[in-house]
């Protein structure tokens, strides 16, 4: 028999029958403010469970379902949530999660699509392999996060801070990335065959890039007004029909990059690096 209590005041929340959670069976139980710091709750069901506020720090959450539960507020700072399911792909089926603290939980291979994640802290978080399709990030912050190989399709990451993430190979096609930092991110890769990022169609405008690394990004079509690109590293990444207006190049390498069907108006490509700009091409800077 083991008992569930309130984080502070050791009220009772719950008794479950076994001498374990693993994989116990808590859907639909009201769990808010709940302390289950450290617990191994892998392989659990907690589908439509209210988990608002509960201290999951360190906990072993590995393959766990939360199809539909309410995890606002909660802290699983350092979890791990290896293959776990926060959503069954369905909006009501996904997890909500504003605000809550992920930094330093591992989410490699978790399924989160369309997850409401406004506002959490995954500082430090790994994504690796993760489905963030059609997910809202809005103002997430997910500096130094690793995501390679995510999903993050559709995703809305408009003012989230993902500067020096790990993107590699990471798949961010139509991603809103309105205003967001993506300082030092890593979206690169050293070979054309190798694992740098795509983000075809995605809304960048305003974004923050300085730094970034893109050498044989994927960016057709890609929204690139009045974003920050000083310094940014475009070795051979691909442009195809993507808009520069105004951009900020200062710095920026091109070198490899074809600009013929790029709109570059009023962006300072006097001050870029190895661009190779054709000859018709008007108002630069």
């Amino acid at each position: 028999m083991l008992e569930i209590k309130r984080k502070g005041t050791g009220e009772v929340l719950a008794t479950v029958r076994a001498d374990t959670l693993v994989g116990a069976d808590l859907r639909d139980m009201r769990l808010e403010g709940a302390d289950l710091h450290g617990a191994d709750l892998s392989n659990a069901r907690l589908d439509s469970s209210d988990l608002v506020g509960a201290d999951l720090s360190g906990a072993n959450l590995e393959h766990a379902v939360f199809w539909g539960a309410h995890l606002n507020d909660a802290d699983l700072s350092n979890a791990r949530l290896r293959g776990a399911r926060l959503s069954d792909g369905s909006r009501a089926g996904a997890a909500m999660l504003l605000g809550c603290n992920l930094s330093g939980a591992d989410l490699t291979g978790a399924d989160l699509r369309r997850v409401e994640m406004r506002g959490v802290n995954l500082r430090h978080a790994i994504l690796s392999r993760a489905d963030l399709r059609w997910a809202s990030l809005i103002g997430a912050d997910l500096s130094h996060t690793t995501a390679r190989h995510a999903l993050m399709i559709d995703a809305n990451l408009r003012e989230a801070n993902l500067s020096h993430a790990d993107l590699r190979d990471s798949h961010l096609n139509e991603t809103n990335l309105v205003k967001a930092d993506l300082s030092q991110a890593d979206m690169g890769s050293v070979e054309e065959d190798g694992r740098a990022a795509v983000l075809n169609l995605a809304n960048m405008e305003g974004a923050n890039l300085t730094g970034a690394r893109l050498r044989h990004a994927v960016l057709m079509e890609v929204n690139l007004r009045n974003t920050n690109l000083t310094g940014a590293d475009f070795t051979h990444a691909i442009l195809g029909g993507s808009l520069l207006r105004n951009a900020n190049v200062r710095g920026a390498n091109f070198e490899g990059v074809e600009l013929a069907s790029v709109t570059m108006e009023f962006a300072n490509f006097s001050e870029a690096l190895n661009a190779d700009i054709p000859s018709y091409k008007k108002n630069l800077r």
